[in-house]
């Protein structure tokens, strides 16, 4: 499948672009905010080629993509006028927003925020690893005027960071960015920072400042930009038009830079103080014991996706310290999802998981590892889980040793020159530890082979109870046919909780356009019950399924539906079960989304499902696999 064509799918799977309140993107991930997630398919999406999983996580519906994630975004914004279109405060609270807890939030500003930057930061974090090894090296002389250059190219993103982080945050604050510069420029002003290294007093209106190097900076900025969202959107409420485009400016820098440098900012860097000095609290408690810990669990962040919370923490230990001893031990978990991965390419008899395995572990090792988790470490569990133990034991090495990183990169190979210094040597032996170990593990111990399958035929299933299978490594244990007619619907849009949350077993749902329910397995009827709205069946090959009409139908008590069967009856697929009238139970307020569930779904490797829209009585629905 073509970009242009997976970026067309993916709007249409997400609710349509009329569904969409934002969208950007990180490394790996197209980060939608949406105003009604229950319309985005989320199951179809995850069989989609070219996709390999999508979370939902932090008010956001994440869609993995890996490598190729910048070109589908860039068609989907050049096929939609998603980039036209400017959300309302209000129209935003209406979304997911709502529903998202406060750390959810904060998540979701940070990445957001760190997003767009996160390649410059990390180029130019490399550079300077670069330049601090040429320099070593004697390769350079720091009063040569290409040390200069480079020494500026590889350090001005970090200098000035407050006003790149002053772009994004208008952005995702929904203010005026030249404003926004101009207060990130008042923090860094040569003025400002002149009277901080001369000790002179300043004050305003007779108020002390308490001056503060703001230079490399995060949050001080964060809450600037923040405030002025509000300022702007009261000044504008009494403006009048005439004058707004100047008199709006002028009000936030006249109220904004004032109240920066006499609370936001020192509070903002007593916050990243207060982070910093945690971390470093922590660390020389144990350098070994966090570097197991952020070895053992870094990866569990990023599935999670809340990895972008401690990116203020990385940038604040190194405006602070001048240094970061995170990094090091973050980078024992990439190289151990990579060496585990490398397992499970020479181990794996699939052909399918050892191409992917090999493309994943080559993007692991530079810092990318979501393929490989979604792809391929996390989906086989034991991987994932040897990863995490070879990750503890890396990270503590490299604790042991004092590692530190100068600069921000990606934790991956190219960050390398960044940890040049005082424990590059237990960096480099805790790298290869993560690295092999974890590919031992999973060489020596196994794992379970599972099917991965990137499509379904959706062809009509024959009408017996064998059926071949999708792939060569899927051995079709059971073909479900459809017993409805109508509209397919995610179990997770549906309002009943023990049907959205997958407790009462795996399958989908069906939005009913015809009152005709027809069994979908040859097998007998195991409960009807009184009020007709639900019927059990356990298939001749053991599948025990559970149809229930609607939500909440039983308070119907029988009215509107006509049973056909009765328990202990033998079955055969397409055989009418059910009557129902949808007009008179709709016209009485119930909803009619339908159920269709595989309720021993743990006695199989998976339940896979149509990837088709609409479906009529007997089509291809689901298949249960082993």
């Amino acid at each position: 499948m073509s970009n242009q064509d997976l970026s067309k799918q993916i709007i249409k799977l997400v609710g349509g672009e009329s569904n969409v309140n934002s969208v950007f993107h990180c490394a790996t991930r197209l980060r939608f905010k949406l105003k009604d997630s229950s319309k985005a398919d989320k199951a179809t999406l995850e069989k989609t080629p070219g996709i390999i999983t999508v979370v939902e996580n932090s008010g956001q519906f994440q869609v993995v993509i890996g490598n190729s994630v910048s070109q589908v975004y860039d068609k989907i914004m050049a096929e939609t006028n998603l980039q036209d279109v400017e959300k309302s405060t209000e129209a935003q609270n209406t979304s997911t927003d709502k529903d998202t807890n406060v750390l959810g939030k904060a998540v979701d500003i940070i990445s957001s925020i760190f997003s767009p930057l996160l390649g410059a930061l990390a180029g130019a974090g490399v550079l300077k690893g670069l330049v601090a090894l040429f320099l070593a090296l004697h390769w350079l002389d720091n009063t040569s005027g290409t040390y200069l250059v480079l020494n500026a190219a590889s350090d001005s993103v970090f200098y000035f960071l407050p006003i790149f982080l002053a772009v994004t945050a208008a952005r995702k604050f929904k203010t005026n960015q030249f404003v926004s510069i101009a207060i990130a420029g008042a923090l860094v002003y040569p003025t400002i920072l002149t009277a901080l290294d001369s000790g002179i007093s300043l004050s305003f209106l007779s108020i002390p400042i308490v001056l503060v190097n703001y230079t490399s900076s995060v949050i001080p900025i964060i809450l600037a930009v923040w405030v002025q969202s509000y300022v702007e959107r009261f000044a504008s409420s009494f403006i009048h038009e005439s004058v707004k485009n100047i008199l709006v400016p002028m009000v936030a820098l006249l109220v904004v830079i004032p109240l920066t440098f006499l609370v936001f900012g020192p509070v903002g860097h007593l916050v990243s103080q207060g982070l910093a000095s945690g971390f470093t609290w922590i660390y020389n408690l144990s350098p070994i014991l966090a570097g197991g810990i952020a070895g053992a669990f870094w990866q569990v962040f990023v599935i999670f996706g809340v990895h972008w919370g401690f990116v203020p923490i990385m940038l604040g230990n190194i405006a602070a310290n001048g240094f970061d001893p995170m990094l090091p031990m973050l980078t024992a978990a990439v190289m151990a999802q990579a060496g585990a991965t490398l397992g499970v390419f020479f181990k794996s008899r699939n052909k399918d998981t050892k191409a992917l395995a090999g493309s994943s572990t080559l993007a692991a090792i530079f810092g990318i590892t979501e393929p490989t988790i979604y792809g391929i470490t996390l989906k086989l569990k034991k991987p994932f889980i040897y990863a995490c133990i070879a990750g503890a034991v890396g990270g503590a090495i490299i604790g042991a040793g004092g590692s530190r990183a100068i600069a921000f990169a990606l934790p991956g190979l190219l960050a390398l020159p960044t940890y040049i210094g005082t424990g590059f040597v237990a960096v480099i032996i805790g790298l290869l530890v993560a690295f092999v170990l974890a590919g031992l593990l999973v060489y020596i111990l196994g794992f379970k082979e599972e099917a991965t399958v990137a499509t379904v035929d959706n062809t009509p299933a024959p009408t017996g109870n064998t059926s071949t299978a999708t792939t060569a490594s899927v051995i079709a244990k059971e073909v479900i046919i459809s017993p409805l007619q109508g509209t397919i619907l995610p179990l997770e849009s549906l309002e009943d909780p023990a049907f959205s949350s997958g407790a009462m077993g795996k399958g989908i749902a069906i939005e009913p356009t015809s009152g005709l329910l027809t069994s979908p397995v040859n097998g007998t009827i195991t409960t009807v019950f009184p009020t007709g709205h639900a019927i059990g069946i356990t298939s001749n090959d053991g599948a025990e399924m559970l149809i229930h009409v609607g939500m909440n139908t039983v308070r119907l008590k029988g009215q509107f539906f006509e049973k056909m069967v009765k328990e202990g009856d033998v079955v055969e697929q397409g055989q009418l079960l059910l009557k129902f009238d949808i007009e008179q139970i709709r016209a009485a307020g119930y909803v009619l989304a339908t159920p269709v569930i595989v309720t021993n779904a743990a006695s199989y490797l998976d339940v896979l499902k149509t990837s088709e829209t609409e479906v009529n009585n007997q089509d291809y629905l689901l298949t249960a696999v082993v």
